[in-house]
């Protein structure tokens, strides 16, 4: 998305991301990687469980709660238009760009 993001302005999109961890973690990792975009901290996961994206989660056999990589279009009113749930990295942005572009 940091990369993209240039793209993603021309076509009339803002790019941001939300996580369960702290704004500390999130500030740490925002300078580690320059995403220049916002980060908003979701500790009690209420988003993540309202857009459907805290999830049991099966990994190496041991099952927890967590967060199911996902994105989501949203539009100058807040609805949504589109979700893509267990979206890969590398997917995130095509994905994004083909929707905005169609």
């Amino acid at each position: 998305m940091r990369d993209a993001r240039e793209n993603l302005q021309w076509l009339g999109a803002e790019a941001l991301g939300i996580s369960p961890d702290t704004p500390e973690d999130l500030d740490a990792f925002d300078r580690k990687y320059e995403l220049a975009f916002p980060l908003l901290s979701d500790p009690d996961h209420a988003v993540a469980e309202a857009w459907g994206t805290w999830r049991e989660k099966t990994a190496y056999g041991k099952t927890s709660w967590g967060i199911v990589r996902s994105s989501f279009l949203v539009d100058e009113e807040g609805r949504i238009e589109r979700i893509w749930y267990r979206v890969k990295p590398e997917e995130t942005v095509p994905k994004a760009m083909e929707a905005l572009e169609g």
